[in-house]
């Protein structure tokens, strides 16, 4: 197959292949994967452990065919609702869902995340209580004024959102459109989990190029503010030095961010 560059939503559509995307997340066999796992995983444990953030609705904005976002969240939220633009993200989420044949085998995952929480061994039931706690895998585009259009939804405690947001948005004024249009969706003093990277261009999955709006940590703050939240809390960490000999994408870090909806 030919190198494609892919720009725009309608070419995930076209071009983006889950199966092969999920290769990233094949613990300890993707040194790219494993850098983005364990920086975010960690936060996502710090975040929504016992104290930390909580409440009724969750909604994971742009979710593409993975789970590992959801694994800590599942604990203290009671419902989840999952999102994604491509049909083939969406079926590849229900399949493991629903345990269907063929469905990304997340257990060295899961089970890592067990372990951050103590309990390595309970990996299974974690498996269970995610699948109880998202209740549906719905269409969402950031790009229009309602995303999530035609579900209607109560407003969410929490908005997440892991490696979407630069990805789906070419200009940083589509990245503003997208945040404007997203902070309907959550109730006031609500909050919003992002993660991201940093001067990133492009990813690869298989032979086609993904381009990506490259964020400075500056720029971000100031989009933020600018869209109406205050930032709670923004962790940072420069990208693994046994990443440096991959090719397959150049972000130079990566952040973890909180922030409260100010109204």
């Amino acid at each position: 197959m030919a190198l494609q560059e892919s720009t725009g939503l309608d070419v995930y559509q076209t071009y983006f292949e889950p199966t092969t995307y999920l290769g990233y997340y094949k613990m300890g066999q993707n040194p790219v994967g494993d850098d983005v796992l364990q920086f975010s995983l960690k936060h996502y444990n710090a975040t929504f452990k016992p104290g930390g953030l909580r409440g009724k609705l969750l909604i994971d904005i742009g979710s593409g065919p993975t789970i590992y976002q959801l694994l800590s969240a599942c604990e203290s939220f009671e419902e989840i609702i999952a999102t994604d633009y491509t049909d083939k993200n969406r079926l590849e989420l229900e399949k493991w869902l629903k345990k269907m044949p063929g469905a990304f085998d997340w257990s060295p995952v899961v089970k890592y995340v067990c372990e951050l929480e103590g309990d390595r061994d309970k990996w299974a039931e974690k498996e269970e209580r995610l699948r109880r706690t998202v209740r549906r895998v719905l269409k969402c585009d950031v790009g229009k004024e309602r995303p999530l259009e035609p579900a209607v939804l109560p407003l969410a405690d929490c908005l997440l959102s892991s490696l979407c947001l630069e990805s789906a948005c070419g200009t940083l004024e589509a990245f503003r459109d997208a945040l404007r249009h997203l902070r309907p969706l959550l109730r006031p003093r609500g909050h919003l989990v992002l993660t991201g990277s940093f001067d990133c261009t492009f990813y690869m999955v298989g032979d086609s190029r993904f381009t990506v709006l490259p964020l400075k940590e500056k720029v971000l703050r100031e989009v933020l503010q600018e869209s109406g939240f205050t930032i709670e809390r923004l962790e940072k960490a420069q990208r693994g030095p046994e990443t440096v000999l991959e090719k397959c994408s150049d972000y130079t870090g990566l952040f973890f961010l909180v922030a409260q909806k100010n109204d």
